[in-house]
Order: structure tokens, then sequence, then C-alpha cells
């Protein structure tokens, strides 16, 4: 099963997290069902660009975004060259470090 490390966040994540995840499973899912209350506005069908996370770690692992992930990547806060969709990533075998930008492109947070 492969681990998903995600970076300290001061409002997500302040303490960092480390887990386990079975192959097959998307990343927003896991981040979620993990207490990690990662935005997802759009509720996981890539339309708009709030669950962007940046990949330090197995980014080559992943299959390549897809051309609708890349256009909702464009109007995301803080793009970097590993920045993928949480929604559209499947874990396979291979470890993912990440990290939570500070932003995302709402104004406001909905309360969970």
């Amino acid at each position: 099963m492969p681990r998903v490390t995600v970076r300290p966040h001061p409002v997500l994540c302040p303490e960092g997290s480390s887990f386990e995840v079975r192959s097959g499973s998307f990343l927003c899912d896991a981040l979620l069902k993990n207490g990690i209350a990662l935005e997802h506005a759009c509720e996981k069908s890539c339309a708009c660009s709030t669950c962007h996370v940046i990949v330090h770690e197995g980014f080559d692992s992943l299959a390549p975004a897809s051309d609708d992930e890349e256009d909702q990547i464009d109007r995301a806060w803080g793009v970097a060259p590993h920045s993928r969709l949480a929604c559209q990533v499947v874990l396979r075998q291979t470890d993912l470090a990440i990290e939570l930008p500070l932003y995302t492109v709402n104004l406001a947070r909905e309360k969970a």
C-alpha cells in the first residue's frame, strides 16, 4: 500500500500527516478520509482548482494529467511544475509526498 505524506499546512494539517492508502484510490478521497478537509468545490469533477496540491515526491509515478486537468491547474493559486488536482490523481504503488497550497481560488472557505 502506498503511503501519502502531507507537509504541514497551518490550517488544514498543522502537524503534517502520513497514512497508507489503497492503490487505485483517488488522492482527494484519501485526504478527506484521513481527516484533511481539502477543498473540492466541484465535488471532484475536475471543474475547479480548489483541490490543487503540489507533489514533491512520487510525481513521475502518476498518470499524466488530462487536458481538462491542465486547464483547471492553470487557474489554481501557487501553481508549481508538479501541481496536480487531488480529485484526478489515482494512487499507484509509489509513495507520495505532497504540499497543500496556502490558498485556493475560492474567496471564502465553506464550513464542513
